[in-house]
């Protein structure tokens, strides 16, 4: 009896050696393997956000709709750093807000036809379509903080549906298509389906983001974007679009050869740069120095300035 006692006792020992053997050589295999597991999912993760961007805020993927409510967070942080901005131009001929009885959802952007418009962030673009009673020729793009941005009244479209595109590429030029008076760039911020302010996020006069960052809320960014607009857009009564020094106004084309100089209100007229032109053959030109040309448009005499550019002059 002792004796089959004992062999049962060194038998139990033996398994519980070999046992505590083999669990402590798994260890570090288990370890590895949950490693793997990790870099897995964050690849995946990864891969998931170039294939849709800001999966984690929109409830789908789709191309059939151009705006549509999704569920909107209380407060949500939006990266503006990386950005580019949509066109060169800095004249705002139409504000955010309520526009002829009905919201006006965007700011519209003097733009000539054929002036390149580029994705103001990188992402993916997700509808590509023409409406001929409303935005004419245009582009929405899902970006990677978050945002859709819309551009509207292009002359021609330059990507396709699913493509994916980094800030500061082309995506079309700008035109006079669909429900306009005259050439210019209806340019829309959207968040989870909910128009803001563009002018919360970009100043198109200092050619800039507002900061790196835009903090939304929810509870105040209704009244953040009435006075973005006191900051930041067109000095004249909503509704009502610059005219051109000229006069002309043509509703169906404002793209022109040579010089388009652009009023400002009553207090700031536009040089349009041609091919060849310099700082010094502008200042010279409007009767000022290149001193005053650099100083009022921030730039230095040794900016290259670029064809189809809006100077204040």
């Amino acid at each position: 009896m002792k004796a089959i006692t004992l062999l049962a006792v060194m038998t139990m020992t033996t398994f519980n050696a070999s046992a505590q053997d083999l669990l402590a050589r798994q260890a570090p295999v288990d370890r590895k393997m949950k490693a793997v597991d990790t870099l897995a999912l964050y690849t995946l993760l990864d891969r998931e956000q170039v294939t849709i961007p800001a999966s984690g805020l929109y409830e789908d993927w789709s191309n059939a709709y151009v705006h549509r409510a999704h569920a909107l967070p209380d407060s949500f942080k939006i990266n503006l750093r990386n950005f580019c901005m949509p066109t060169t131009h800095r004249v705002i001929t139409s504000n955010f807000g309520p526009r002829w009885g009905r919201m006006h959802k965007g700011l519209d952007i003097k733009v000539y036809i054929g002036d390149t418009i580029r994705a103001a962030f990188t992402g993916k673009v997700r509808i590509v379509r023409y409406e001929a009673n409303g935005y004419g020729n245009y582009v929405v793009i899902r970006h990677d903080n978050g945002l859709e941005t819309i551009y509207g009244h292009l002359s021609r479209h330059l990507v396709r549906e699913n493509e994916n595109v980094r800030a500061g590429d082309p995506i079309g030029l700008g035109g006079n298509t669909g429900r306009s008076t005259g050439s210019h760039l209806h340019f829309e911020t959207r968040l989870c389906g909910v128009a803001l302010n563009p002018a919360l996020l970009f100043d198109f006069r200092a050619q800039d983001v507002t900061a790196d960052t835009y903090m939304f809320r929810r509870s105040t960014f209704g009244k953040e974007s009435a006075q973005a607009n006191r900051l930041r857009g067109a000095k004249a009564k909503d509704g009502y679009n610059f005219r051109d020094v000229s006069g002309d106004n043509t509703p169906k084309n404002n793209s022109r050869a040579g010089n388009t100089d652009m009023a400002y209100g009553s207090t700031k007229r536009y040089h349009k740069v041609e091919a060849g032109e310099t700082v010094f053959s502008i200042a010279r030109k409007r009767g000022i120095t290149p001193e005053e040309l650099c100083k009022r448009n921030r730039i230095g005499k040794s900016t290259r300035i670029r064809p189809g550019q809006l100077l204040v002059y």
